[in-house]
């Protein structure tokens, strides 16, 4: 009897561990995608859709297609980033700063509108705070 006892102790723990459900890892989402040490750039706002990731200068963002095409970004990286509005570091920059103000969306004027990514400058003219923006957020899109 004491045999049968262990054999239907062990069945029934056995039958408890299958029932156990498994949920799978949780895969990050919006910003979270991006990862520490990288300049992250998405194509919809709040860090969603297509993303791309950066760990050094970028001179055409039509390569990897981000081109006139970012909505938000998050910076990483312990460098200033200067967003250029056209290919090659021409045009005018609006700086990203490294740190917790690194990250959120473009104002609505810059969004997809920028055409290369350089790290640590020197930058180039302002492309300015588009007028009725927060001034508060003015340091890290204009």
């Amino acid at each position: 009897m004491k045999k049968k006892f262990s054999a239907l102790l062990v069945a029934a723990a056995a039958a408890a561990a299958v029932a156990v459900p498994v949920s799978p890892a949780h895969a990050a989402d919006g910003y979270d995608r991006c990862p520490d040490g990288y300049y992250c750039m998405f194509s919809g706002l709040d860090g969603t859709g297509d993303m791309i990731k950066l760990r050094g200068n970028t001179p055409d963002l039509a390569a990897l297609g981000m081109n006139d095409r970012a909505k938000s970004d998050w910076n990483r990286t312990a460098s200033t980033i200067y967003l250029w509005s056209d290919e090659h570091y021409t045009g005018c920059t609006a700086v990203t700063s490294a740190g917790p103000t690194g990250k959120g969306n473009f104002f609505p004027t810059y969004q997809d509108f920028f055409g290369s990514v350089q790290f640590d400058g020197p930058g180039g003219p302002s492309c300015g705070t588009p007028p009725g923006e927060d001034r508060r957020l003015s340091d890290r899109r204009g």
